[in-house]
């Protein structure tokens, strides 16, 4: 057997965002969206419970491949954004009945008030304060009073440095062994990196590619500072994934927009 290597690997320090362009088809490889329902169960529930109002339409600000939405369209109308063509691909495929469209969810206005909304990992791309403070203004003018916005924290103060995750999953006569390296450069700004490598096998024949990706990184009161600032009343929850062991609690955030 003849295996044959292609590699793309080199050093960077830029935002190559591979994941969300041409590498986007893997993502329902790698993380199929069966490894999101008991979170998006949860997401539901909390909703549900800490809103002063019906929750009936729900608009998910960075829905990245749809997977969230695979469990919420089940009991909401969604609305999904998202900047990346290629994802907002897969979330189409996956869920043809939700409403997505392609735009900055710092920036966007869509001139309509939702009864919830859901701001799921993507904000891990938030990379200064005032990115941070404008994805939650966008978050806030799209609430109904009484609506309430449901976060998570995933990385705050401070990460463990080098930290490696791996995973490996086979769709047809693909393999894909997916590896995730956490690395925090400066850790007196509020950024750090995150960089992917991908071996892809397919027929056996094995390719390599190299993905990086830069994130945020805030104190807690920072995230508590900011959505109070936007006009939140904040609730903190504990979220633990029972499907991903030894990973710290990661604080969610139960954004009530007032009456």
């Amino acid at each position: 057997m003849t295996v044959r290597l292609y590699t793309t690997a080199m050093a960077t320090t830029k935002n190559q965002w591979r994941l969300y362009r041409d590498l986007a088809w893997t993502w329902p490889i790698i993380s199929p969206p069966k490894d999101y329902i008991e979170e998006s169960e949860r997401i539901k529930r909390l909703i549900r419970k800490h809103s002063k109002i019906p929750v009936k339409t729900v608009l998910n600000l960075g829905c990245g491949g749809g997977h969230v939405d695979w469990v919420l369209k089940r009991y909401f109308t969604i609305t999904g954004i998202d900047i990346s063509t290629n994802m907002l691909k897969n979330a189409r495929k996956l869920n043809p009945q939700v409403t997505y469209l392609k735009a900055d969810m710092r920036r966007i206005r869509l001139k309509k008030e939702f009864d919830a909304v859901v701001l799921h990992d993507s904000v891990n791309y938030m990379l200064t304060r005032n990115d941070l403070k404008a994805v939650f203004k966008t978050a806030y003018v799209h609430l109904k009073p009484g609506g309430v916005l449901w976060t998570c924290v995933e990385e705050y103060n401070k990460i463990q440095q080098n930290r490696i995750k791996f995973s490996t999953s086979k769709q047809g006569n693909m393999e894909i062994t997916f590896i995730e390296n956490y690395y925090d450069p400066n850790p007196k700004d509020t950024m750090y990196e995150s960089t992917f490598v991908y071996l892809i096998r397919k027929n056996k024949k094995l390719r390599i590619y190299t993905d990086h990706h830069l994130c945020g990184i805030f104190k807690l009161k920072t995230w508590f500072s900011v959505t109070r600032k936007v006009g939140f009343r904040v609730k903190r929850q504990k979220f633990k994934h029972s499907t991903i062991p030894k990973t710290k609690d990661m604080p969610e955030l139960i954004c009530l927009k007032p009456k």
